[in-house]
């Protein structure tokens, strides 16, 4: 395996994905062969988030693209929401590490689902900012701010708001990047192969839901 992690108190689903039996989140591993369709990667970061936030703006808003470090290869995560396919409300929020080398590439994430009533950490957060509507809310995309996505950036997407909402997928999904980064190993063969190389614009590689 490519990627090791400790699995344990994890229910396999496939060879490439476990759950978690207590939230009902999913971690996903999965090796593809050939290259990353970017182009632009770690070498310009700027162009990097730009390029992410125009892909994943179909499926609904990329809240954030960081240089990683994972098991010693440098990668990107990006974290991001998009709405519930075939639900009347809620949000899915899914963090993606990608590590890219320059025949293959590893996506290593985790996917957490909006349960039972939804909207309430964005409601809080409202109220604690004092605000009665959207206005001072939503905010121009960081990475493109002339972008209309499916999902609107806002105030709520902040890391600084996990702390409070804990229990909240979004926050779920960011404690698992943390724990990612600090326990994962990465196999040293894949570790040696020749950095990604970016080239023309292909097919979005944005996982769709």
């Amino acid at each position: 395996m490519v990627v090791a992690f400790n699995s344990a108190g994890l229910r396999p689903i496939d060879e490439t994905t476990w759950a978690h039996p207590a939230t009902g989140d999913w971690i996903s591993l999965k090796l593809n062969h050939g290259p990353l369709a970017e182009a632009a990667w770690l070498e310009n970061v700027p162009a990097m988030r730009r390029n992410l936030a125009h892909e994943y703006a179909q499926l609904g808003c990329l809240i954030e693209a960081e240089p990683v470090v994972l098991g010693g290869v440098r990668g990107v995560c990006q974290v991001v929401k998009a709405p519930i396919p075939n639900a009347p409300s809620g949000q899915v929020f899914m963090a993606n590490i990608f590590l890219a080398k320059a025949d293959r590439h590893v996506m290593f994430g985790c996917t957490a689902e909006e349960r039972g009533i939804t909207g309430m950490r964005e409601a809080a957060i409202l109220a604690k900012l004092g605000l009665t509507g959207l206005e001072g809310w939503i905010l121009p995309h960081p990475y493109a701010p002339e972008l209309q996505g499916r999902l609107p950036y806002h105030r709520g997407d902040d890391p600084q708001w996990d702390a409070d909402f804990p229990d909240h997928p979004l926050s779920r999904v960011r404690a698992w990047v943390g724990w990612a980064l600090a326990t994962v190993a990465v196999d040293p063969q894949f570790a040696a192969l020749p950095d990604f190389v970016p080239g023309p614009p292909g097919p979005s590689t944005a996982p769709g839901w």
